[in-house]
């Protein structure tokens, strides 16, 4: 089984900058103009360009919107360089919304990407001593 997840944007343009420049995915492929492929570790991400206004569903009353949206469905980014990749996210235009960091734990970041798309940064985990 393979897997793959994949996020709306506005304009696929601004997607891939944004996915490029604040995490270091790489495309791998573009099966057709409005869809493109990231590499992200073992994962796909891909990166679908739907219209602001556009029903998300047939017979939804819903209409997609770019603003700040919640949703129980996001992904988390585990990396090594937590302070690096939070930077370098923020300045490609991500959103901070809360950051953890406890002793013991995993430092963490509850951010939103400029299309309203919730994602974690999450550090890598702390070691813990064999018992």
């Amino acid at each position: 089984m393979k897997y793959s997840v994949s996020i709306d944007v506005p304009n696929l343009e601004e997607g891939l900058k944004f996915y490029r420049d604040a995490l270091g995915l790489v495309e791998v492929k573009r099966p057709i103009p409005i869809y493109a492929v990231l590499q992200c570790g073992d994962a796909k991400i891909g990166i679908m360009e739907k219209a602001a206004g556009t029903k998300p569903a047939p017979g939804s009353e819903d209409l997609r919107r770019y603003e700040r949206h919640w949703t129980p469905v996001h992904i988390d980014f585990e990396v090594d360089d937590f302070e690096g990749v939070l930077t370098k996210a923020v300045k490609a235009g991500a959103i901070v919304e809360q950051k953890y960091k406890m002793a013991g734990r995993p430092s963490i970041a509850f951010c939103s990407d400029p299309f309203g798309n919730g994602f974690c940064i999450i550090g890598a985990a702390a070691q813990i001593a064999p018992s």
